[in-house]
């Protein structure tokens, strides 16, 4: 795999997490939902109960750690807001909100490697 630019590479990733989580059973709602507050990388379902907010952080190495390390206390308050704001604006009110963390390791001239953390947070 040749060097990607930073967007290009985070969409790859995003690509591989959300194929993973539909062959997980899981139904995606959206992908890199928007409001003022900022974005949602994916939303999905497990039909049941459980509305799945997923951050999928992709890194080339982990000179700066490892992608699930970039997920900060901060940016875990944010996505506990994101969260509300989609369910409001959505109208969706399942009884468990779940944040999962997928972390895509896209080491060059190597395959992605992909690890889920599943309730992360």
């Amino acid at each position: 795999m040749a060097t990607l630019a930073g967007n290009e590479l985070g969409r790859r990733g995003e690509d591989l997490a959300a194929a993973h989580l539909e062959d997980l059973g899981l139904v995606i709602l959206s992908r890199n939902w928007r409001c003022k507050e900022g974005e949602l990388d994916i939303v999905a379902t497990d039909g049941l109960r459980h509305l799945v907010i997923c951050e999928v952080k992709t890194r080339s190495g982990d000179g700066f750690g490892t992608p699930a390390e970039a997920v900060t206390r901060g940016k875990r308050r944010k996505l506990r807001r994101l969260a509300m704001v989609f369910q409001i604006e959505w109208g969706v009110y399942w009884t468990q909100v779940r944040f999962d963390v997928i972390g895509v390791m896209a080491r060059p001239g190597q395959a992605m490697e992909l690890s889920h953390i599943v309730a992360a947070f």
